[in-house]
Parts: structure tokens; sequence; C-alpha cells
């Protein structure tokens, strides 16, 4: 703790401060006495310390240097005695964590009052790849709004709030917080768009980079507008930055770049300016190939670079960061040329020659002619990091001044790392770079929902709400999506964490909310609901406001008992209003354990405790067994820990719960069409109904579940689309009565039926019992997927009574059981892409673990200027278990997987048939549910006349 990088001249604590008694003398005392005695008094002088500290308001860095007494008694404390060593561990992680949070810089009224000016927020969420720097440099933004100290602005990762975020690294859930900015004319004289004043207020989401979490990162970026993407200069685009960044212009975000850890280039890799810009050049070429095939006229053009100043270059660590506009600025008025002419010359292929002093469009081969941004950008920066770190402090002080960079007197005492820092972050601070990126190429709330409205809302994009919520109008309707809960510090409460796209939520307000089963015109999911207060995000503390305009992220309490995981609010007399479209998430829950308490008795706190759970994260998906088994299914392996811990730990109150190893969820599917028309009667044999089942066309399934055909499409457009991409018949396609499971799954029951009396009766009944066995099939109880059920004849009874509910629901479940046993049924088992980065040597390792796994490499390729291979692989989510263990075991801790679900892929063998895999599996399944071990035949389903 004495070596840290931070310390400066110490503050002192006064010497009273640690007379609490003194270490007893004389041999007499025996050993274990005077220890105990010391370990007593060190423990008050440590606790008096501390109190001191928080008293006088003392930044960490002078706490953590002038405990040298904090260090002698953590060593001490842990050797003697684990538990007292334990203590002064979180005494010192709080005086660490609470010392450097300085009192911010703006109120919560500067906050509201700001909050009118639509033209001047910005809402934006941090998206990336896992470990590519998202959260450390968020910390630079946190820290320019005044939040945390400058000095310690990438060590703290303010935004990642949980102990298990610290502790492992990696950010778990999003965290939204309010920042405020004032800027300068000068930084704003060539802003061409509409603005208020100089305040802006930035509602920043830091979200997380890892596969099993983007159900989070899919929540943050529905409330925002804008998104910074932050990718490792050296890694370059991977798995996740193509997932977030295609769900990102899937809910027309408009992106801006910054390629991070630029500090490696200089520190650890040491790589020449022309190999550097290359390798940027690739990031970002290849950011722009995935926002290419994105054709969007209404969000025009959304591609980066950086003479345009939507691609920032950056090192979060050390909290510096450019555009090329900084340099543009510098430089004009040194050469006396435009700035915008400056920027084109400082990208692509612009060489200049400082013997000649000319630009040429071309390497002309002489020694000294090098590209613009080598010689203008990289260079430069190239030799103040090497003159910090060599600490030639005579060359370093004459260059600062020509940059005219000031630095404070105690700062010049610095050495080596600390000082190349402090210099950086003095004369390129990356908030200021950041923000005036996000302030001129990101969208205020005004302008982005103009063409956000039509991903947002479900209803007429005519009416009054619509219209409200393209104008962004504070007098209009409330229209409000939360996206999100998140838990309270008085355990088992919720805030709901959303955004107002139109109207205003104030305190003690009515709501009307609009669950996500909500249907316009029904009662369903539908409640009528005073907020407690309205919360707005400020660092880890929240504060209350009267009100939250449209264009805001707010917070709001006392709605939880009404909202699982999101919801829509209007004012509670709009009863016309359609609810806000439900968010698609890139990953489903296809990994299931099974949870019980140790002890019985614990039991309600389990039932309770599945329901927060629920709550607090979009993805996880909490279901009751018929067998009366609880079941958590998550995103992945990692995912589920995490949800298990907090189950535990936070919704349960430590009460332990035992798990069951984690088994997949599969889908029952048809190969192909059933051999003949099928037919069951009804309980009381008055009615029949006749039925086929057949595969859906390849790509149909996916269309569904991307929501790019569903039941509530217009019928017309449906058809079309079925017709021309499917090569459905135009008017079979009007004839869709539903989709299944739950009313918009990947099966559908389709009429065929020609003359038919009374049919239209049955309709209702026939659907409910598709419904009922399209979510337990007849092989294993699991959904069923990409299955068309045609409905060919049907003989009702003439008299009303015989063909009601109760007679044709059951029937219509045997006979779609009947029609998919018929038609060659096949298990579908989800599949994972798997990315792995490794060396050269590692390759072996990682085909040999794959091929136990059963899975297969579909991609091989050398990242360019690094001894690094990128592998993609499919592997059965069956096998990935234990995968990332053993792939590191193999490669001896060389090659890390990203995981993430691709596809469902049919299994090849036979489940009727006896001894085969599938068989086997559908047999262990049934167990595990506490169903008969056989199948049940055929015959049970079909009727013979």
């Amino acid at each position: 703790m004495e070596g840290d990088e931070h310390s400066t001249a110490p503050l002192r604590i006064p010497d009273q401060i640690f007379a609490v008694g003194h270490e007893p003398v004389g041999v007499r005392a025996s050993k274990g006495r005077l220890k105990e005695d010391r370990e007593r008094i060190y423990f008050q002088q440590l606790i008096n310390a501390v109190d001191y500290c928080h008293s006088r308001w003392v930044y960490h860095r002078d706490v953590k240097i002038n405990l040298s007494l904090l260090t002698r008694v953590l060593c001490f404390g842990s050797l003697v005695n684990e538990s007292i060593g334990i203590v002064i561990q979180y005494i010192s992680y709080g005086v660490y964590k609470s010392e450097f949070v300085k009192m911010v810089k703006f109120t919560s009224d500067e906050l509201r009052r700001i909050m009118d000016y639509k033209h001047n927020i910005r809402n934006m969420s941090v998206i990336a790849h896992v470990d590519h720097g998202k959260s450390t440099l968020t910390d630079s933004l946190v820290a320019a709004a005044g939040i945390i100290a400058q000095e310690v602005a990438g060590d703290v990762r303010m935004t990642d709030t949980r102990a298990d975020e610290a502790e492992r690294g990696i950010t778990i859930k999003s965290t939204g917080i309010s920042l405020y900015y004032e800027m300068t004319d000068a930084s704003l004289k060539s802003f061409t768009g509409a603005r208020d004043g100089n305040e802006y207020l930035i509602n920043l989401i830091d979200s997380p980079g890892h596969v099993d979490f983007s159900s989070e990162v899919t929540a943050a970026l529905r409330i925002t507008d804008g998104a910074l993407v932050v990718v490792d200069c050296i890694e370059g685009v991977c798995v996740q930055t193509e997932t977030v960044l295609r769900q990102a212009l899937g809910e027309r975000i408009r992106p801006v770049l910054t390629v991070n850890k630029m500090d490696r280039c200089f520190l650890e890799l040491q790589v020449d300016g022309e190999e550097a810009y290359q390798t940027f050049q690739r990031v970002i070429e290849n950011a722009n190939v995935i926002m290419a095939t994105y054709e969007d006229p209404l969000l025009g053009d959304v591609q980066v670079s950086p003479e345009k100043g939507t691609v920032a270059f950056s090192a979060g660590l050390h909290g510096w960061a450019f555009t090329l506009t900084n340099f543009a600025k510098m430089y004009a008025s040194k050469f006396g040329v435009d700035e915008t002419k400056m920027m084109e010359r400082l990208w692509g292929e612009n060489f200049f020659d400082p013997a000649t002093r000319k630009w040429s469009g071309k390497n002309t081969g002489s020694a000294t002619c090098k590209r613009g941004f080598v010689q203008f950008c990289y260079e430069p920066i190239k030799q103040i990091i090497a003159t910090c770190m060599n600490d030639q402090k005579d060359k370093l002080w004459p260059m600062l001044q020509k940059l005219g960079v000031q630095m404070k007197s105690d700062e010049k005492e610095l050495m080596g790392k600390p000082l190349m820092k402090r210099v950086m972050q003095t004369w390129l601070p990356a908030s200021t770079a950041l923000l005036e990126m996000m302030i001129f190429h990101l969208p205020s709330p005004h302008t982005a929902q103009r063409y956000r409205v039509e991903n947002l809302y479900e209803g007429p994009l005519d009416d009054q709400y619509a219209t409200a919520i393209r104008n962004c109008d504070p007098n209009g309707p409330l229209m409000l999506y939360v996206s999100k809960m998140i838990p309270a510090s008085d355990k088992g409460r919720f805030f709901a964490f959303g955004r107002v796209f139109s109207g205003k939520v104030s305190t003690g307000m009515k709501v009307r909310i609009m669950g996500p089963n909500f249907v316009p015109g029904e009662k369903k999911d539908l409640y009528v609901k005073s907020v407690q207060r309205t919360v707005i995000w400020m660092g880890k503390r929240q504060e209350t406001v009267e009100d939250v305009p449209c264009g805001n992220t707010v917070a709001m309490v006392g709605l939880d008992q009404f909202i699982t995981k999101n919801a829509t609010l209007t004012n509670e007399k709009e009863v016309d209003a359609h609810p806000i479209r439900a968010m698609k998430f890139s990953v489903s829950p296809v990994v299931r354990v099974a949870v019980q308490c140790k002890v019985a008795s614990d039991l309600p706190k389990l039932v309770e405790g599945l329901k927060r759970l629920a709550k607090s994260d979009p993805m996880v998906v909490c279901t009751m067994e018929e067998s009366g088994e609880h079941i958590v299914a998550g995103a992945g392996e990692l995912h589920l820990e995490i949800c298990l811990k907090d189950l535990q730990d936070d919704f349960m109150g430590g009460a332990e719960i035992v798990k069951s190893d984690p088994v997949v969820s599969f889908r029952e599917t048809v190969l192909e069409r059933s051999v003949r028309t099928v037919m069951s009667k009804s309980p009381n044999k008055h009615n029949r109904l006749y039925m086929e089942a057949r595969p859906l066309e390849d790509g149909l399934a996916e269309a569904i579940d991307d929501g790019r055909i569903g039941p509530r499409d217009d019928p017309k457009i449906r058809s079309k689309i079925l017709a021309e991409e499917f090569g459905w018949d135009k008017d079979l396609a009007k004839k869709i009565w539903a989709f299944g499971p739950e009313t918009t799954g990947p099966n559908m029951v389709v009429d065929m039926c020609k003359g038919v009396q009374y049919l239209n009766e049955i309709k209702d009944s026939v659907v409910a019992g598709f419904q009922w066995a399209s979510k337990e099939g007849p092989l294993c109880d699991e959904n069923m997927r990409g299955i068309c059920f045609e409905v060919c004849d049907v003989v009702l009874h003439s008299d009303a009574i015989h063909r009601g509910g109760g007679q044709v629901i059951p029937t219509a479940r045997r006979v779609i059981y009947a029609s998919q046993l018929t038609a060659k049924p096949r298990l579908l088992e989800p599949v994972y892409m798997v990315e792995i980065q490794a060396p050269e040597g590692a390759l072996g390792g990682i085909y040999s673990v794959l091929n136990q796994k059963r899975g297969h490499v579909f991609e091989e390729m050398q990242r360019p200027g690094t001894p690094l291979y990128n592998i993609k692989a499919y592997l059965p989510v069956v096998e990935s278990f234990g995968f990332s263990s053993q792939l590191r075991a193999a490669t001896s801790g060389q090659a890390f997987p990203q995981c993430v679900f691709d596809h469902w892929e049919m299994m090849s063998s036979d489940p009727l048939e006896a001894g085969s895999q599938a068989s086997t599996l559908v047999a262990d399944i049934r167990k595990r549910k506490g169903m008969k071990e056989q199948m049940t035949p055929l015959s049970d389903f079909e009727d013979k006349l």
C-alpha cells in the first residue's frame, strides 16, 4: 500500500490521534496476552485515524500513504488473527472508497433545471467487448463532472458498484449516472446543432461486456440514443463488440468509436507509427463493415471516421484521449490553415516531409517523409511518454511549455509512470475529447426520437402518443418505458429505471402500467398505481426531484410490485395508448438449474427470493415445474452463478440453497410432413379434428424470433412477406390462426378447411389447445419449434353445447401431438458460437478440447500484426459446462473463450428409435421431470373412425 503511485506529500495525522495507551511493558505478561493487547491498541489507533480522515474530507491518496500504520496493522492483523485482518481490510476499503469521492460540482437543482433543455441532453451508453476498458474510461467522464478525484480515475471504476464486480474486475449490471458539464464558448464555436446555452446533461449508462450479461446491454440501449463503442486497439473488434453494435444499430442508436488502450502501443508493444496507424485503420474498418450492413435512410450514414471527428483515441487507465480535432486546432493556428483542412490531412493517405515542408498523396520514400497522423499525432505523444518514463525532466519542461501545458509544483516532483500519467492527463484530458465528441456527434432526445418512434411505439404512428414521442413534447401525454428494475438498499424493494419519451412524470402522480403481456382493449397485465417518488442517479447516491420531463432517464419508487421486468407507463386517463415495444434479447436463457432449500423451513424465503431475482435481471427466468421443482434459467454458466449468488445472499438473507447440475433446454420439431392426416375425437365422440404437421421453411422460425413476422403484424403485410420470401400461397398466408407457444413462438396453426360449418366458434378452443401443446411437446414436455400445423377438416356436432371448449381443447392437443409424432419428430439442441483468441502454440490444445466436446471449427484466421489467432467454432451448449476451465488447462491458460448462443441444431438420431442417442436423452429428461420414462404411444393420441 505504501508504494502507491498516487502518493504525493502526505497529510500529517496528528500524533495525539494515536495516543491510545501504550504497549504493555514487562516480561511478566504472557506472549499471547501481549499480542492481544497490541492488536487492540493498533485497532483503536486505526479507527481513530479513519475517523480523523473522515472529518477532514481527505483524498484517499493522502489517507492511504499516511496510514503506514494501517499497512502495519494489515500485515500484522492478518498474520495474527484472520478476523481482525478482515475487519481492517473492510475499514481501509471504506476509507479508500469514500475518501476520494469528492464533493460533486453540481446540485440536483441544477440538474433538474437543465432537464428542460432537450437540445442539451445526451443519453448514451458505453458498449464494448469484455475487458476492453469501458468502466475505466467512464471514470474519466465521471471525474470531469467532479464526482471522483482526477488522480484516481481509472482505478476506481466508479460504475462497478457491486462487490463481486470489483472482485472479478468485470461489469455485471449496467449502471446509470447523470453528469453535468459546462462547456466553454471556444469549444462550442464550431457546433452547428440547436442548443440552449453551454450547460449539458449527459445521462451515461456503463454496460457489461461479458456475453452472458448482454441482456443488460439491451436494457441500456433501449433508453439511450447514442453509444460510445470502446475497442481495444490491439485485440480489435471481437464477437461481443459485433453483437452489441448490431443491437445498437437495430435500436437505431447512433454510434461513435474510441480506440482504447493506446498506452499498450507505447509501453507494452512499442510499435512504430506506421504500424500503429495500420492497426487503428483496421479496427475502424472492421467496425465500419458491421455498420455498413445497416442501410437505414432515417438514421443516415452511421459509419465513423477520424477525419469526421467520430473516432477518438484513448488510454482509459491513464485518463488521456484525443480526437483529430484536438491536434487540428493546435496545428491550424501554427500553419495558418483551416481546421477542417488540417483534420483531413491528419488521416488517410496524406504524407508530410519536414525537409521540404510539403504534403503529398503518397510516401515519397525519403527518410523524413511520414504520414500526417504519425508525424503530427503519434510521434509527439510517443516522444512525451518516452521523456516522462526516462525521467528526462530537462527535456520535458520546454516541450510542455511549447504545448502550453502548465504543471503544478507538487506534480513536477513525480517520477516515471505517475509523472507520465499526470502530464498526459493535463495535456490531453480524456473527458474533454470524449465529451466534445459526444456533444457534437451524438443526437439529443429531440433529434433521436423523430426517427426512433417507429421502433418504439406499437400503436398507429399518427396518433397523439406517437406524435408526442416524435416531438419529445413535455406537455404531451406521458409515455415512459421501464427497461429494468434496480434493487434498492432496503431489502426486497426495487427502483423502476427507465426513460421518459414524452410528457412528465412527477412524484405522487397516478400512472397506468402496461406490462409485457398487455393487449390494448383488455384488462390483462394492466394496473393503475401512484408513483411514490421520482429519483435521479448522481453517482452512487440518488436525489429525489419533484418531476422529470421527457428526454431524460428516471428511477421511480413504489411501482415494484406491479412490474416484473419491464413495462410502459402513461397517464391514468389515457386509455387508448398502446404500449412501447418489448425488447428483443440477443441471447436466450438456455441453461437451467433446479434450486431447493437446504433447510425445508426456508421454502417461503426461496419462493419470495425467486420472485425478486426475476425482477432484478432482465434475462433470468424463474419457473416452477409440475414436479414442484424450482427452475432458474440463464444465458450461461457465469450468468447463472451470479444469479444464484444474488438469490442466496441478497434475496434470501443468506439462507443456504442446494442447486442441481446445470441442464439445457431442448426444443421439439419435425423433419418432414406427416405421413398421413391424423384424426382425434372429442371425449363425447361427437366432434372430429383432422390435422397434419410439416416443418416451417428455412429461416422462418428465426424471422418469428427476431420479430420480423408476428401475431400483431398487419395480415396483408405479413402474407406478402410469407409469399415473397418463404414461398407461401397468398390466400393461405392470410389464414394463420395463431403463433405459439406464448402467442409469439416459432410455430403456427393454419386453417386449410373448405366449407366447414361452425368453424369460427371452435377457433379459440383449437388455439388454446395449440398453445398448451406447443409449450409441452409429446416427446419430453419441451417447447416445440419450427412446426406448422394445418387444420385439414373438422366435423362438429350441430348442437352448440356438445362442441364447447371442454370438448375441443383436449382434442386439439391430442391431434397436434399425433400429427407431430407421424412427421418424424426430432430434438433440437442449442448451440453456442465460441470465439477463442490464442497464440499459435495453443491451437493444438484448442482443437483437441473442441473435438472431445462435439464442437467444430468453422473459421480460423490470424490477426494481422499480432501473434494471435482468432478461432470461431460451434459448440453444443450441453457440452459447454467446464469448457473454459478445460480449455485453459489444455493451453496453459493462453486461450480465452467467449460463448454466445447462436442457433438451434437438429440432432440426427430418431427419438422414437429405441437405443438411439436422442431416445436416451428423451428418457433422461422425462425422468428428471418426474414423468413416465416410456413415451406415450401414438395410439393414445390418434383415433380411428
